[in-house]
């Protein structure tokens, strides 16, 4: 049998299917909507526990294991740093679910982007350039009273500031505008491709974005790094000399020595090496030479040369380019979803849209693949403190090591499961028991 349909038939069946269609979109987008919603509130929940954990993980007297690291007052200056701090992280915390969820509730994002599109430019490139640049401004201005809290009356009291207003205000100008040339470019290239590549969006996005960061990784000392602080050559003597000889002996192609001027804007201390294939270049802060002894600075220094040896480094970027090469393949399918830019309200799919949409729904798995970084990383460290003891003098390591955790005030015995989700290094104790004698 038959069935025969005249126009008027043909029209109601049309209008039906298209009334379901958009129910089954409409229904899709709202769940989305509160898988976004309850991730936030998860994610904010675990974090607030295990910083609770982390917090109670301090006694109000001085454990045995750090008695030779910490004395009394020192151990009594550390627990209330830390305590401060954890509060401004509550306060903060709090701050930014209920404005994130507010956003959220009120269409906040579709909103700003429906009066883009109405007042400023339909363009796709400089319409997602407005859309991340007015979020941007935001939610610095947001985030603004924290900083300043953070910096200027919790640092400073602690003696670790040495940010001056002026810094601190020509360092958010010279953010603003390497934010706006780079990332602004990241952007619009990354529309073009998402308009011009169709399917294959994800591809040459990829390829750009692996480009850069290969580039910073080559770079970041001769490019990006002088943009705010000074680097000089660390001038000759036994630190040079003790650093070359170290070096030579275990064939590391070192380039260039710099001290990092890291006293304009904090007492804290660190120590690293940047650069790609047979050019290295070693950058001290001029905070550690300090408080270092020669000894502990090549330690530190043949720590760092360890996960060169053991190619770390190139395992890192390969794993690197190869989870955003994953997440770049997702997002092009998600992109593709209208009913991932509905879920934020808005009325018609779009990059920008779509891009925030995917980063909150993605979260879950950022987490996952973040404690995996993690675990891989400490791992690393282990090795890179190994071959430090093998190559040079384990004993100066852990005296480095001890000095710069008591001397930034680091929780000596951070809670377990605190360590397993956001931990990239081990626990200073850790490591001096695997050093061993």
């Amino acid at each position: 049998m038959s069935i025969n349909l005249n126009q008027s038939n043909r029209t109601i069946v049309v209008l039906l299917g298209f009334i379901f269609i958009s129910i089954l979109n409409q229904k899709m987008a709202s769940t989305l909507f509160y898988f976004i919603v309850g991730f936030i509130i998860v994610e904010y929940i675990v974090s607030r526990y295990l910083s609770y954990l982390n917090s109670q993980s301090w006694t109000e007297n001085l454990p045995q294991e750090v008695a030779h690291l910490y004395d009394d007052a020192k151990y009594k200056k550390a627990r209330s740093y830390n305590q401060v701090n954890k509060r401004l992280g509550i306060l903060s915390g709090v701050f930014s679910l209920v404005l994130i969820l507010a956003v959220l509730f009120l269409d906040g994002f579709a909103f700003l982007d429906n009066w883009l599109r109405a007042n400023v430019t339909e363009d796709p490139i400089w319409l997602a350039l407005s859309f991340f640049g007015i979020l941007m401004i935001l939610s610095d201005i947001l985030s603004l009273p924290f900083t300043l809290y953070s910096t200027f009356v919790i640092e400073e009291k602690f003696g670790f500031n040495k940010t001056t207003p002026t810094t601190f205000v020509i360092d958010k100008i010279k953010g603003y505008a390497i934010t706006t040339i780079l990332g602004g470019g990241m952007i619009a290239a990354l529309v073009f491709f998402y308009n011009w590549a169709g399917s294959l969006f994800w591809l040459y996005a990829w390829i750009l974005v692996s480009t850069i960061s290969l580039l910073f990784a080559a770079f970041y000392t001769s490019w990006l790094l002088p943009i705010f602080n000074k680097l000089t050559p660390l001038e000759e003597g036994e630190l040079r000399a003790a650093i070359e000889k170290y070096a030579s002996k275990v064939d590391f192609p070192l380039t260039n020595i710099f001290v990092m001027d890291g006293s304009k804007r904090s007492a804290k201390a660190n120590a690293f090496f940047s650069g790609m294939g047979n050019k290295k270049s070693i950058v001290l802060y001029d905070t550690l030479i300090e408080e270092q002894s020669t000894d502990e600075l090549v330690a530190v220094l043949a720590h760092e040369v360890g996960h060169y040896k053991k190619k770390h480094i190139q395992q890192s970027m390969v794993i690197s380019i190869l989870h955003t090469g994953v997440i770049l393949f997702v997002l092009g399918l998600a992109l593709n979803t209208p009913e991932v830019s509905y879920a934020l309200g808005a009325s018609q799919p779009s990059f920008h849209i779509g891009i925030l949409a995917f980063s909150l729904l993605f979260s879950p798995i950022s987490m996952v693949t973040g404690i995996l970084m993690n675990i891989f990383s400490r791992k690393n460290e282990f090795e890179a403190d190994a071959f430090a003891k093998e190559t040079f003098n384990g004993t100066a390591l852990k005296s480095a090591l001890e000095k710069l955790s008591v001397n930034h005030l680091s929780n000596l015995t951070p809670h377990p499961s605190y360590v397993f989700m956001y931990y990239s290094h081990p626990p200073l104790l850790e490591r001096l028991k695997a050093l061993g004698n």
